[in-house]
Parts: structure tokens; sequence; C-alpha cells
């Protein structure tokens, strides 16, 4: 058996990414310790290690981007060397040289690169050097907010802001006009310094009809380096990606090569070492444009490692270990298509709002190969029971599909969506999973604008069309007779005397308050609909259970169950409906019920999120007018500025600077 590179190394992460690191550790003989925060001492980071080190405070600037308690742990434990996973401090030169000074091995590039290229500014001059092409803009330090509306100006709307330190759409911000480029510059200055302690700001121009696709890249201290193909990160939301894929469906293989060779030229550049990142924007004549080199590992790794069959975090510890790559670029191929779609703890019918609280229910779909040769890989750092807090990122997952083709792998990804149980929070599986069937999306079509261009109101509730509730109500009057077919009641009364005779079954089944109905009857397996002529519908369901499968009508639908008074909440394919499942007589009274209607909130401003209030800005007695800042609140490391929604007086202020709210919590009243 080889010797591993290492026999201890510390993960200086958390949740999934750490449990991610910690994995292919084991699976190369190499023990594990994880660090763990107040809020995490119970997460499953901790329980997976073979050992774990408390370092503080539930707050992250108290905690995990404190490097002296990092460094104590691996003396604490006899840990060799550190992966920092991303976040936190992966990205931080001075962390990696006090490891180095401690005789601790960071499993990463060497500071000078991170250096280089953590500097946006600094990083485009060495890419401009470097023969890679670069986004026109203004590099230079930004004074004030003036200075930044001329200065965007000058370079034309509109105009990318955004923190020379940045990172995961953390302060930056698209200017359109003077006054949104001020205010952008205000609010990614101090995003920036709140996220990064570095506020520098610089513009550059935005590109129209823009792609982001990254080439993921891996280099030796041997001068070895090489691409492993791009990413498509184009699916995102103010900036934060979504759905990433690989390959992309736009690249042809000239490009792909011009590319891959520019971002190994790059790496070359700063003497880099370990696993990267370059990433690009690209317009819809295949013009590319360097954005920023990522020295960690990403988010989206997976999907390349899904196409590439190459194990990245295990190539990162034994570069990191002194060893020479295994691979050259001719080994370096492309095999089906990967998807990743985020999971996050966030509400996406309420402007994906932040959600926290603990997961009630989270039953992931099974992993691994399907029978039509699909694969499922979900990377999380929860399990049911676990905590979501609104002191970190809000991901609860990454769930991964594979298939030989984009569109097997969309087709796997909208069926894993459906089955993906959680409950206990709000979460974007729905919006996801309407995403995989959206026209556009399945075209390949697209860009960094989908989801404003698609959903410029936001996210609804997609309402199904005739042929998807007819569905929906098969299932919902099939998982009626089954839970009638219950052996006994609550009380432990046998409830046999309740079936209809011959198994003959008729509902009517409604949508409250909508339009939708249809009456099912059930003879034998067979479903008739409104009086049409029976067909064969079949489903795997019992009473209890968390998914429903549905074969009717030559297709099969999965559908997410949750029993209501009365009837079923089904989701699936985007849809969110709750069916009402009456007896024939029964369903004209129910639609003689009145409508409840929501209460009066006009008069308050509300916290629409778990969040800490960073700034007010109005006090008791002040007028205020329609569209007027009134306070900005900080939720999962992002800042979001509430504005009046009409002229008013304020009447009260219920919170103060600091204090830490809970959803609807009352910030202000009016007059």
């Amino acid at each position: 058996m080889t010797k591993p590179p290492f026999s201890k190394i510390l993960i200086a992460n958390r949740g999934e990414i750490a449990c991610r690191v910690m994995k292919t550790a084991k699976e190369m003989g190499i023990a594990t310790v994880a660090v763990y925060s107040d809020a995490d001492r119970d997460a499953v980071h901790t329980r997976m290690a073979d050992e774990a080190v408390h370092i503080g405070p539930a707050q992250a600037n108290q905690s995990y981007l404190v490097a002296d308690r990092i460094i104590a742990a691996c003396s604490e434990t006899g840990a060799e060397a550190v992966h920092p996973g991303y976040g936190f401090l992966s990205e931080n030169a001075k962390f990696c040289e006090a490891l180095e000074a401690a005789g601790i091995t960071f499993i990463g590039p060497k500071s000078k690169a991170i250096k280089a290229m953590g500097d946006k500014i600094t990083s485009k001059e060495i890419a401009a050097d470097a023969g890679v092409s670069t986004v026109p803009g203004h590099m230079g330090l930004i004074g004030d907010a003036d200075e930044a509306a001329r200065i965007a100006a000058e370079i034309g709307y509109p105009v990318m802001i955004k923190a020379s330190a940045g990172g995961g759409g953390k302060g930056m911000r698209i200017a359109w006009d003077d006054e949104e480029a001020k205010e952008g510059f205000a609010r990614s200055k101090s995003e920036a310094a709140s996220s990064f302690g570095d506020d520098r700001i610089f513009i550059e121009k935005f590109v129209e009809e823009p792609r982001h696709i990254e080439i993921q890249v891996l280099a030796d201290a041997h001068g070895n380096c090489i691409y492993l193909n791009e990413r498509e990160c184009s699916i995102q939301r103010r900036n934060q990606k979504v759905i990433e894929e690989a390959p992309s469906p736009f690249l042809d293989e000239e490009t792909r090569q011009k590319m891959g060779e520019q971002a190994v030229a790059l790496a070359k550049a700063v003497e880099y070492q370990s696993a990267g990142t370059v990433e690009f924007i690209v317009d819809k004549n295949r013009n590319f444009y360097f954005l920023e080199m990522n020295t960690r590992l990403q988010v989206e790794h997976p999907v390349t490692e899904l196409i590439t069959g190459v194990d990245l975090v295990a190539e990162m510890i034994r570069v990191a270990a002194g060893e020479k790559l295994s691979l050259t670029q001719g080994d370096i191929g492309i095999k089906g298509w990967a998807i990743e779609s985020r999971i996050y703890a966030e509400n996406p019918y309420r402007g994906f709002l932040p959600s926290t609280g603990r997961l009630t229910r989270y039953r992931p779909p099974q992993e691994g190969k399907a029978k039509d040769g699909t694969i499922i890989r979900n990377d999380t750092g929860v399990t049911e029971g676990s905590a979501i807090s609104m002191f970190y990122d809000p991901m609860i997952a990454k769930l991964c599909t594979w298939g030989e083709t984009r569109d097997d792998a969309v087709a796997a990804m909208s069926d894993a969506l459906d089955a993906f149980v959680v409950d206990g929070i709000e979460h974007n599986v729905p919006f996801l999973a309407a995403i995989m069937r959206h026209p556009r999306w399945q075209s390949g079509e697209i860009s960094t604008g989908f989801i404003a261009e698609e959903y410029p109101d936001g996210f609804e509730n997609v309402e199904p069309d005739a042929e998807t509730f007819t569905r929906m109500a098969v299932a919902a009057t099939l998982m009626a007779q089954r839970a009638t077919r219950l052996p006994t009641d609550a009380s432990g009364q046998r409830l046999e005397k309740l079936l209809p005779p011959q198994g003959d079954f008729t509902r009517t089944v409604m949508v409250p308050l909508g339009e939708g109905e249809r009456t099912v009857s059930i003879t034998e397996g067979d479903v008739s609909i409104d009086g049409a002529a029976p067909a064969e519908a079949e489903i795997a369901w019992q009473p209890g259970d968390l998914t429903a499968e549905l074969t009717f009508g030559g297709r099969t639908s999965i559908y997410r169950v949750n029993a209501i008074t009365s009837g079923y909440r089904l989701r699936g394919a985007g849809f969110d409906v709750a069916l009402k499942v009456y007896p024939p007589h029964v369903a004209p009274l129910a639609r003689l019920m009145p409508e409840k209607l929501p209460p009066d909130l006009s008069k308050f401003l509300i916290s629409p999120m778990p969040a800490v209030v960073m700034t007010l800005s109005a006090r008791q007695g002040d007028q205020v007018h329609e569209g007027q800042i009134l306070a900005v609140i900080e939720a999962m490391k992002m800042e979001n500025v509430l504005r009046a929604e009409r002229s008013g007086t304020v009447s009260k202020v219920a919170v103060s600077e600091g204090d830490s709210l809970a959803v609807d919590d009352v910030i202000m009243e009016f007059e």
C-alpha cells in the first residue's frame, strides 16, 4: 500500500466542503481533524472527522476566520497540513504564510499567487502581461461615490462595480446610470469592508448578453500545469451562481483550447501550484475576457470531476506534498455531461430571502448509478435534524447529475429535484425544478441575465396547465384511496367498513380558491376523469411516504407529498399545489367557504428574514418618502437594503443597530 502524502490533515472549514475534503482524505488513508464553532458543535462535519476542535463562537470572525485558532488546533492534534476548502481563510495569503512559519503545509497555492490573484486590480494587470484578454475598465483606486459615477460614465454604462478583494457575489453591483453607480459604490464598499476587511473598489465594463465560463487548472511545484476543460456558470442570481454545468453548451473546441491555454499561461505567470480556476466572461460571438482567478477549490468542482474522472481534492493534497501531477494534458477528455444545482435555504416566493431553522425532514435522492446509466451525487454537510444558522452561507447541498448527453443530465436532475425532501425551512428546490423544465435552459441559449430576464418580477408558484393538474388530481385521488384503506384509525377502530363496495372510489379534486377541478373515479385500477373513458394508472406510495411516483398516460411523474386537511400538497417540476380531495356530495359545500384575507401590514416596516440590523436611516418623527432607504440588514453574509414603500411619518423605531431580528419582526411603525 502506498504511503499517504500526510498522516493527518485539518480542514479549516465547515459544512459540505469540509465533509467533501474528509471523504477523499479518508480514501487516501489520511486522518482528519475538524474545527467547529458553538453553532456547529453537533454538525455533520464535526462528527465525521477523526478528531474535532472547538475554535470559538458562532460568528465567523471569532472562529473560522481566526488564523491563530486554526494553527493552535493543528498544534493540539498534530495535523501536518491544512485544507481550507473555500471561503473563510482559503484565499488569505497571511494565513498561508502563518502556516508555513509554523511548519504546517497549506493545501493550496503559495502566498505569492494568492496575493497576486486575490487583488482584482493587480490580477488584471498580470493577466494582460501574460497575454490574457481582459475587460475594459478602471483599475485604479476610487475615492468616493461621485468619482465612481464619473468613472462609470467615462467607461460607458452599464458597468460592474466590484470589491477588489471580493468573491461569491459579495461587494458586487451592476449600475446603469449615475445614481445606481453612487449607491452601488457605497453598498459594495460597505460589504467589502465587512466581508473581506478590504474596502477597495474598481469598475469595469459590463458585457451585455454575457456567459460566465471558467477554466479549471491544476499545477504542481515542478512547472507542470494543465487545464481540465470548462464549466458554464451563467445561471446566476445577484451574481451568485445557482446552476453550473460541464462542459459548456456554447463553446467549440477551438475556443475551449484558447481559453485553456490562456488560463495555463496565467497560472504559470504567478508560479501557481494546486487546483485553481480562471474565470472568463464570454460574449455572444465567443469573445472572452478575463474576470478573476480563484486560488482555491470552487464550489462547482464536482461537475468537472464527473466529466473527467479526476479527484481534484486528491490532486491538491498530492501537489501540496510536493508530488508531480500524475496527469498530462493529453489525459484530459470530456466524458458525458454533468450539472450541479445549489440547494439554498431561501424562500423563492419571497424574493429568495434567507430562511433559517431546523431540518425536520432531509431525504436527498439516492446517490450512485441508476438503471438508465445516469449518476446522482449529492455533496452536503447537513442531515435530518441539522440547524440552518443565520451566521453562515445558506447552502444546504450541491445536487449533481451526470448523463451521456446534456438532455440525459437535465432529465436526471429534474427527477432528482422532484424526489429531494427538505422540510422545516424554506428552500429553492421548486425554483431549480422550474429552471430544469424551462425551454430556454433546455436549449442551452443562456446568459448571466437568464434569471433576471425570465423571472423579472421574481419567482412565483408555477400554475399547472390542464394536463399537469389532471395528473396531480389522479395522484391525489389514488393516495386518498390508499389512505382510506388503512386497517385502523388513530383510536384503533378498523376502517374496512368505510371502503366503497366492489372497490369503486370517486372523489372531486379542487385547488382552494382556484379554477381547477376534476372528478376522478377509480374502478379496479382504471381511472376515469370527468366521466371520460378509463385509463390505467398506478402509484408507488403508501400513507406516510414523502414522495409518490405516478404512472399514468404513458408517463411517470414524481411528487413530493405532504398531507394537509382534506387533501395533499404536491410539489414537483416547479409546481407547488394544495389539492383538496372531497366526496362528490361535499365539494359543492367546499366551494362556498369564504377566503381568509391576510392582515394589513402597510403601517409597518418588518424584517423579511432573520438578520442583524446594520444601519437605521430614519428616526421617530422623521418624514420619509417612497423609495427612501430606511434600514440595512445583514443575513448570511449579504447586506439587504429596506426602503419605504410609501411616503409617511415614522411613529416608532422598534430596534437598534446591532439587534438580531427574526422573520416578520417590526423594525419601524408609521402613522
